[in-house]
């Protein structure tokens, strides 16, 4: 019987196709999943993470409110560690369709539960939020009417009305 492969020919082979099999990238660009989300007609759902960081919210922090206050202003931090519970941090991060994933970061210091540092993409800016003008929000309420119900427009129309 002849040998079609012989050990020194399967040897190589055999090593020629780990190395290529370990050489190959196996992780997808960032995090695509196929080859056809890159195309511009495919819908990619908007994803949203943590809580919403806007540059009105940021303003309206000041270096001495107590967490209650920060708390109220930006809403429970998401990332709180046991071993500091006196850093906060807010993650945000959001991606819309093909766009790139952008994302905003903000660590807040207590001291004996007030605020007494600030660090992240976004900083409060007290001319920034001086020229921004306040909202007036203007709501009429009507004057109250007495509605009759169906029971006694019925009664009154027998002449039966109790007020009367």
């Amino acid at each position: 019987m002849r040998k079609i492969f012989s050990f020194p020919i399967l040897g190589s082979m055999m090593v020629s196709i780990a190395i290529a099999g370990c050489a190959r990238d196996t992780k997808p660009d960032e995090t695509q999943t196929s080859v056809l989300e890159t195309l511009p007609f495919v819908y990619k759902m908007t994803v949203q993470q943590g809580n919403i960081l806007t540059e009105e919210m940021v303003d309206a922090l000041e270096l001495g409110m107590t967490k209650r206050q920060v708390n109220f202003v930006l809403g429970t931090p998401p990332l709180v560690s046991f071993f500091h519970a006196n850093r906060w941090d807010y993650t945000y991060t959001i991606k819309r369709g093909h766009q790139p994933m952008e994302q905003r970061n903000l660590t807040l210091y207590f001291e004996d539960d007030q605020l007494v540092r600030i660090e992240g993409d976004l900083q409060p800016n007290p001319t920034r939020a001086a020229a921004r003008t306040p909202e007036q929000i203007l709501i009429e309420v009507p004057d109250y009417e007495s509605r009759e119900g169906v029971v006694r427009r019925s009664l009154r129309g027998l002449g039966l009305d109790p007020k009367d």
